[in-house]
Parts: C-alpha cells; sequence; structure tokens
C-alpha cells in the first residue's frame, strides 16, 4: 500500500479514524472529510505526527450534493489521483417505528446510503480515467441480520449492500472493484449513545441494555474499533483487490432473534424457545377451560379436572407398560427363532452324515 493515496469520509473519529490511521501506518496519503472541522483537524494532526504520511483534512457535509462534489475534486487534486475510496461516514438511529419520526428516517438515509452515492458519483469517473481504483463500503450486518429494533439503519444498510454489489458488476470491466464491510456492534464513541436509546425503548436499565449485544454474540464481546480497521485495511490493499462483488460481515457471529412479535427480546438477547401447543394439548386446555366454568366452587380443582387428569396419566402409564410389553414379546420371538434355525441346521447336519 506504500504510495497509494485514498478518500476516507467520516475520518475524524471512530471507525473511519481507525481506517484512516491503519492506511497511514501502511504509508497511504490520505484525505479526510467530517462536518466539524475542529475534530477533524485534530485527528489528521494526530495522524501526521504518528505517521510522517500526508494527510489533508476537508470539512464537508455528506448530505450535501455540492460539498461532496468539493470534497472529492480537493481531495483528488491534492493527492494526484486517487486510489482507494473509504465510504465510512453516517449513522442511523436505532428504535422501533412507532418512536422512529420523519427526520430520522431522513438522516438514516440522507447520509447513510445517499452520502455513498453522492461520492461515488463524483469518484467513480476519476478512478475510471487512471485506471482503476478500490471502493471499500463500511455498511453493517442490519442490512442482512435484520432486527426490528434497528429498522431504520437496516434499510439503509440493505440499500448501501444493493448499491455497491451492483456497482461490483457494472464497473468490473474498467478495473474498479467494490467491497461491502458489514460490522455488527462496534466500541465507539457512540455506543453510549445507543445503549441509551436501546434502554429508554426497552425500557430496562443501562447496564441491562448494554449486556444484549455482548449476549448475542458467541465470542461474549462487541467489537472493537482496531479490529474493523484492520479488516478494511486489508481489504483495500492490491492483494484484496480481486474480492469484488461481495460482503464481509465482522460481527464476532452474532446471532438476532428472528424477526416478529414485540414480546421478543431486541438487541440480540438468545430467545428461549417453547414447546409448539399440540392438538391434544389444546383440545384438553378447552375441555378444562368447560368444567372449570361448570365448577362450583372458583380456583379449586374440583371433580372433574382430578378425574381427567388421572385420566390422561393413566393413559400414560397403559401406553407406556403396552410398548414395553411389545418389545419384550419381539425380542422373545427373535430369540425363539433364531434357537428353532439353530436346532433345524444341527438336525440336517445329523442327517447329512448319516
Amino acid at each position: 500500500l506504500k504510495g497509494k493515496t485514498a478518500l476516507i469520509t467520516g475520518g475524524s473519529e471512530g471507525i473511519g479514524k481507525g481506517i484512516a490511521m491503519g492506511l497511514a501506518e501502511e504509508g497511504v496519503d490520505i484525505a479526510i472529510c467530517s462536518r466539524r472541522p475542529e475534530p477533524l483537524e485534530a485527528t489528521a494532526q494526530e495522524i501526521r505526527d504518528a505517521t510522517g504520511v500526508k494527510v489533508f483534512a476537508i470539512p464537508t457535509d455528506l448530505t450535501d450534493n455540492e460539498q461532496t462534489r468539493k470534497f472529492v475534486e480537493e481531495g483528488a487534486k491534492a493527492l494526484g489521483r486517487v486510489d482507494i475510496m473509504v465510504n465510512n461516514a453516517g449513522s442511523s438511529p436505532g428504535g422501533v417505528i412507532e418512536t422512529l419520526t420523519e427526520e430520522d428516517w431522513e438522516q438514516s438515509l440522507q447520509l447513510k446510503f445517499m452520502g455513498y452515492v453522492r461520492c461515488l458519483r463524483y469518484v467513480l469517473p476519476i478512478m475510471v480515467e487512471q485506471g482503476g481504483g478500490r471502493v471499500v463500503n463500511l455498511i453493517g450486518n442490519d442490512g442482512v441480520k435484520p432486527s426490528y429494533w434497528e429498522i431504520a439503519p437496516g434499510a439503509a444498510n440493505a440499500a448501501g449492500q444493493n448499491l455497491t454489489l451492483s456497482l461490483a458488476g457494472q464497473y468490473g470491466p474498467q478495473n474498479i472493484s467494490f467491497v461491502a464491510v458489514n460490522p455488527g456492534p462496534v466500541r465507539t464513541e457512540r455506543w453510549t449513545g445507543l445503549v441509551n436509546a436501546m434502554a429508554r425503548d426497552m425500557k430496562l436499565s443501562f447496564e441491562e441494555a448494554d449486556k444484549l449485544a455482548p449476549e448475542s454474540i458467541p465470542m461474549g464481546r462487541i467489537a472493537e474499533t482496531k479490529e474493523v480497521a484492520d479488516l478494511c485495511v486489508m481489504l483495500a490493499s492490491p492483494l484484496m483487490h480481486f474480492v469484488n462483488g461481495t460482503q464481509i460481515e465482522i460481527d464476532g457471529g452474532q446471532q438476532k432473534p428472528p424477526a416478529g412479535g414485540r414480546d421478543r427480546p431486541v438487541g440480540g438477547i438468545p430467545v428461549r424457545r417453547r414447546r409448539p401447543v399440540r392438538r391434544h394439548d389444546a383440545d384438553r386446555c378447552r375441555r378444562f377451560r368447560r368444567l372449570d366454568a361448570a365448577d362450583p366452587e372458583p380456583g379449586s380443582p374440583g371433580p372433574h379436572r382430578r378425574r381427567l387428569v388421572g385420566r390422561v396419566r393413566g393413559c400414560r402409564r397403559r401406553r407406556a407398560l403396552r410398548f414395553r410389553r411389545r418389545h419384550r414379546y419381539r425380542r422373545q420371538r427373535a430369540h425363539s427363532r433364531g434357537l428353532h434355525r439353530a436346532l433345524r441346521l444341527q438336525a440336517d447336519l445329523r442327517a447329512g452324515a448319516e
């Protein structure tokens, strides 16, 4: 990667900052952007001091088309070319559909999805003209592992994943390859806010909500920023250029509960499966309710219920006894048949000798 160049969105903190530092450590000159100038410049100076590479900080609001175009053009001019494009900026509010507002949906799609579209609209012609490039899109596993509490991020992520795979087919002939990275929960500066929102919607304490994500991951913890950054740096390298039109989850094997009923837990807590109700169980429950309604003393077991339970238990005992008798009889018959065969064989041998 030494001598390569990269544009990185959302590079002032979190995963974006980790990717910027990781690429810079490999000798990549970078241009980073974010909406807030102060933390952006502080990150740029930190990377310069640590690695000695060229770092250009360009404050940009990716929800604005003109600012996005300016970032790509200024970054390409400062770096001389664009070998790598890392789309990372954007976050989506969590919550259930009842609590998500129009502004929440607008924020989710405008930044997390349309921000990627705008960057690619302006960077891809540059890559085509220079003869190739690499695009790494940071998206999220909500697009492939749905959760009703993460419905807005899931919608934006699914759109971003479709965009990545579609453009991989279109621009492959121009030597531009695409890959999507889908992190699960990651311990960034945003994590505390996500846990607070989850606790609010689920009516849990902060400590209880903070345990939900780790309990859904077989490895028992959420990812660290550097782990995601290391994967992205590897995928950005020329060694991985042929990994095209695919997506990679980095979530520790997270297992979210199936989408469905509101009684299900949120954030991936393992669901305790219930035994399915069989038909004879349902019939028995209906008979119990009918007989209880006829009982003169509500709440007491009642003679009808005791008699019915006794019949059910007696039926089970008789069934088990029949099963044991049947198998004992079969074993005895098999033993008898074997003995008869042996006697017939012995008699045949004796007749033949005579």
